[in-house]
């Protein structure tokens, strides 16, 4: 046999025997791709597991009929996120004595409250996902936040009374909100019954605010905000009415002279925005339990 035929045996030999250590490199080239493939497709089941163990399944009723919607709607809970936000960032400067920029972030909290609903309900993107998570908002923005910045600015000095009266403002807010869940649907809505948290919280940091801008560390604003802060969270819990403007009509026509009067409005908050909030607040706190007295006395004569 010659030298080239040897060869060419040698060469048919190795591609008829896979399994000969001549074919081993070829098979270990395929098996990272193999491994990877595994790798990616166990990550896709763990992500795909993980949306579906997570995802918000609520039922409701469209077109007359009950379903099971899964997802949540976006935009009126960025607004509600927003108010959580603005909430936690008044605690936080409260703790960092930057009481001035705590009030205002309650404030905001307070607008943007006002508007997640509203949104919610002009594009008709209504959950119970999402009323649940503005109450536990609330929680946090208009009565854990309003207690803690006034216990961090004068109710600690008091000592053991002022954390008392904080703790009081807060459980009263908490069941504020809990009565005003399960009212919903079955009392007028023209009149809240209790005064609303986010009243309640306006005028405790209108109040700290005012104060703290005039510098006032005497001991008679420091009962001043004792006196506030527990009447506020007591007020809440009480079956006294407060107007609520729900019946109010935006879409019709007005009188030139309203929109004047709220141009007017807007120039004296802005010559001196904590002193006209707290008397725009303390008015709308003050005008419940002097509309129940009149209507008391009405009836008694």
């Amino acid at each position: 046999m010659t030298q080239d035929a040897r060869d060419q045996e040698h060469s048919n030999s190795d591609q008829s025997n896979p399994g000969q250590p001549g074919s081993a490199p070829s098979d270990k080239a395929e098996q990272p791709d193999s491994a990877h493939q595994s790798e990616v497709g166990d990550n896709e089941d763990l992500a795909a597991a993980f949306l579906r163990e997570t995802e918000v399944v609520e039922e409701a009723v469209e077109d007359g009929k009950k379903i099971r919607r899964r997802g949540i709607y976006l935009l009126p809970n960025l607004f509600t996120t927003s108010a959580l936000f603005a909430g936690f960032f008044a605690v936080v400067a409260g703790i960092n004595g930057e009481f001035t920029s705590a009030a205002v972030a309650i404030f905001i909290a307070m607008v943007l409250d006002g508007l997640d609903g509203r949104v919610a309900r002009m594009t008709n993107t209504q959950s119970e996902f999402g009323a649940e998570y503005d109450s536990l908002a609330d929680m946090v923005s208009f009565g854990m936040a309003p207690a803690l910045v006034a216990f961090t600015w004068i109710l600690q000095d008091i000592g053991k009374t002022g954390w008392v009266v904080a703790f009081l403002y807060v459980a009263c807010a908490a069941l504020r909100l809990a009565r005003f869940n399960v009212q919903i649907g079955s009392v007028d809505k023209k009149w809240f019954i209790g005064l609303p948290s986010p009243s309640a919280a306006a005028l405790v940091a209108a109040s700290v605010w005012t104060f703290h801008s005039f510098d006032a560390d005497a001991f008679g604003f420091k009962l001043l905000m004792l006196v506030v802060v527990a009447a506020a969270g007591v007020l809440m819990v009480s079956n006294i009415r407060y107007y609520s403007f729900k019946d109010l009509d935006f879409k019709k026509p007005v009188p030139f002279v309203v929109l004047l009067a709220i141009v007017l409005a807007f120039v004296l908050i802005s010559v001196e925005p904590s002193v006209m909030l707290l008397l725009l607040f303390g008015t709308y706190v003050a005008s419940g339990p002097v509309l129940a007295v009149m209507r008391k006395a009405k009836t008694s004569s």
